[in-house]
C-alpha cells in the first residue's frame, strides 16, 4: 500500500490549489492527487467559455460574501485571510498575467484556460506532487491514526486527507454513512426555458431588465439575454442561484414578470407614451425603437400590445397605450423547465456547513479530514465567485494540512 503525507481526492481547481500550496509550505511532503476521470481540471478548462473566469474584482470581504446564496456567513472569516487580491497575486507570481473586464470578471490575459491548467501542471512537476488519473474512490476509513483509501485501481494510506470531489453523489454517500449530514443537491446556475411569441427570433439580444418570480420574493436585475430556448444572462442566473431550492420545489414551472425598463413604473411610461403620441403623431410606432431598447425587441413588445405595422402614434387609443406600458414594465412570461448554463454545472447542496471548521476547512467530526470547493454546501452566482471559494478553501486547508502532516506509518 502506497503511503503519503497528504492525499487529495479530486483533480479540480480546489484539489490542485490545495496540493500546490501545501507543497510550497513544506516541499518534503509526499502529496498525491487522485482523479477519477481521464483528465484533470476539466471544469477549469471549460469555465468562462474556455477563458477561465479566475475570480472577480470585488476586494472587500463583506461585499464579496454577498455573491454567495449559500456560504456567505462561513466565508466571511476565510476571505479576510485569502481572497481576490491574494488570488491575483498568486497567479501573477507564477507568470500568469490577469486582466479585469468591465463587468468585474477576471481572466488570464491569454484569454485561455490552458494558461491556468499549464500553470498548475508545471507547479505540480516542480514540487514533485503525484497525480493519478482513473482512480475512483470506493471507500475510505480511519485506521491507526491514518486514513486508508480504496480506489478502483488500488489502496493508499495518508495522514491528512482532503476531499475536493465537487458534486459527486458517491462521495457524499460515503460521508453520510460516516455521520456527516449532506444537504440534498439541486441545480443552482441554470437558464429559463420559455416559449413565447414575444421573444421568438430574438436570440442573441441582450438588454438591462428587472425580473421577478411571481408568488415569491425572488427578484433580480442586470443584463437579460434572450436565447433560442428562452432567457439567460446575469439577471436570470442570479435568480436561479438565489432561488435554487424554491424553484426546484416549483418543479421549474412558474411565471416571471420582466420590466424591460428598470427603475421605471407603468405609470411613468404611460405618461411618456402619451408625450410621444403628442410629439410624433405621424411617426410609425414600429419604425423607431423607444427607450433605447433593441429595435427588434421594441417591435415585438409593440405588436404584443396590439399595435400594427401601419399604426402611427396618433392612431393609438388609450387601451393600446396602457397595454404597451404594461408590456414594457410588467410583461408576464411562463417558464417551463430549465437548461444548464453552458457546461458550468453548479449545485446548491453538499456537506452541512455546521460540520466544518472554516479556519482550516477541517471536518468537525473527523480529525485530519478536510474539504474544499463544491463538495461543501457553498455556491455562488456566476462571475468567478465559485472559483474564489475553491482558492480560499484550498489555501487555508493547505496551511492546516502541511502542519504536522508527516505520515504516521
Amino acid at each position: 500500500m502506497d503511503t503519503y503525507d497528504i492525499i487529495i481526492v479530486g483533480g479540480g481547481a480546489a484539489g490542485f490549489f490545495t496540493a500546490i500550496n501545501a507543497a510550497e509550505i513544506d516541499p518534503s511532503l509526499r502529496i498525491l492527487i487522485l482523479e477519477r476521470g481521464k483528465e484533470v481540471l476539466s471544469k477549469v478548462k471549460i469555465s468562462g467559455g474556455g477563458r477561465c473566469n479566475v475570480t472577480h474584482a470585488e476586494f472587500i470581504p463583506s461585499e464579496l460574501v454577498k455573491r454567495y446564496p449559500r456560504g456567505d456567513k462561513e466565508l466571511r472569516g476565510p476571505f479576510h485571510s485569502f481572497m481576490t487580491g491574494d488570488t491575483m497575486e498568486w497567479f501573477e507570481k507564477r507568470g500568469i498575467e490577469l486582466k479585469i473586464e468591465e463587468d468585474g470578471r477576471i481572466f488570464p490575459v491569454s484569454d485561455s484556460s490552458q494558461s491556468i491548467i499549464d500553470c498548475f501542471n508545471s507547479e505540480c512537476r516542480r514540487l514533485n506532487i503525484s497525480v493519478l488519473k482513473g482512480h475512483s474512490l470506493k471507500n475510505f476509513s480511519r485506521k491507526d491514526e491514518n486514513w486508508h483509501l480504496e480506489t478502483s485501481q488500488g489502496e493508499f494510506s495518508t495522514n491528512k486527507l482532503m476531499l475536493a470531489t465537487g458534486s459527486n453523489p458517491k462521495v457524499w454517500d460515503l460521508l453520510e454513512k460516516m455521520g456527516h449530514q449532506i444537504i440534498s443537491p439541486v441545480p443552482s446556475l441554470f437558464t429559463f426555458n420559455i416559449q413565447d411569441h414575444r421573444i421568438d427570433g430574438l436570440a442573441g439580444i441582450s438588454t438591462e431588465a428587472e425580473v421577478k418570480v411571481e408568488s415569491t420574493k425572488l427578484e433580480s436585475s442586470g443584463p437579460l439575454l434572450i436565447t433560442h430556448w428562452g432567457m439567460s444572462g446575469p439577471a436570470i442566473l442570479k435568480l436561479s442561484a438565489w432561488g435554487a431550492r424554491e424553484l426546484n420545489e416549483l418543479g421549474y414551472h412558474f411565471s416571471i414578470r420582466v420590466n424591460w425598463l428598470p427603475g421605471r413604473t407603468s405609470q411613468h411610461i404611460l405618461a411618456e407614451l402619451k408625450q410621444l403620441k403628442t410629439e410624433f403623431p405621424k411617426q410609425l410606432v414600429l419604425k423607431r425603437a423607444q427607450f433605447e431598447l433593441p429595435k427588434r425587441l421594441w417591435q415585438k413588445i409593440a405588436i404584443a400590445a396590439g399595435i400594427g405595422s401601419e399604426d402611427n402614434w396618433a392612431s393609438l387609443n388609450k387601451e393600446q397605450l396602457l397595454k404597451l406600458s404594461t408590456q414594457l414594465t410588467s410583461a408576464s412570461f411562463s417558464v417551463n423547465g430549465k437548461s444548464t448554463f453552458k457546461e458550468e454545472f453548479v449545485t446548491a447542496g453538499g456537506i452541512n456547513l455546521k460540520e466544518v471548521d472554516f479556519k482550516s476547512f477541517e471536518s468537525k467530526l473527523y480529525p485530519d479530514l478536510y474539504f474544499a470547493g463544491e463538495i461543501l454546501n457553498i455556491d455562488a452566482i456566476t462571475g468567478g465567485f465559485n472559483f474564489q471559494n475553491a482558492w480560499t478553501g484550498g489555501f487555508l486547508a493547505a496551511q492546516a494540512m502541511s502542519s504536522g502532516a508527516r505520515s504516521q506509518n
